[in-house]
């Protein structure tokens, strides 16, 4: 090969690795609504794990997700149990918390859907609907004592 020319090899493996990525079912990654659920493999409807962690992983996401994670209010967790999410079988728990907003005020409590894919957090869902229809909450302690 002589300077200046192009292999032709890096931009084959890379459409390879496009079109392997574009050949999954799309909507096997899609909620209702159109938005991505999860880039976790996807195991179907049945055989999700029960998320042995699920308080830790939480607190580990909110202490992140949240803008001042110090001195929230009211915040209580329901076990996770199995619903239906996107046409999928996911473990869910549901919590309901008071963060401090930005000038130091709270606004209510406010209920939101913890997503687990395969034992593992996923994501938050903020308006949690009918995912929480019926949830039994317990106190969630750790949630007020949270640390930047």
């Amino acid at each position: 090969m002589g300077m200046g020319r192009t292999s032709w090899w890096p931009s084959a493996a890379l459409a390879l690795l496009l079109a392997g990525c574009a050949s999954g079912d799309p909507a096997a990654f899609m909620s209702e609504d159109n938005r991505a659920i999860s880039y976790t493999g996807d195991r179907g409807v049945s055989g999700q794990p029960f998320p042995a962690n699920y308080r830790a992983e939480l607190l580990a996401y909110l202490r992140t997700y949240l803008n001042n994670p110090v001195g929230v209010r009211e915040g209580v967790l329901a076990e996770p149990v199995q619903r239906t999410v996107g046409g999928r079988l996911r473990y869910v728990s549901c919590l309901r918390y008071a963060a401090r907003e930005s000038d130091g005020s709270y606004r209510p409590a406010k209920e939101r859907a913890a997503i687990f894919v395969d034992g593992r957090f996923d994501r938050l869902l903020e308006e949690a609907g009918e995912l929480c229809a019926g949830s039994t909450y317990a106190a969630f302690p750790e949630l007020a004592a949270l640390t930047r």
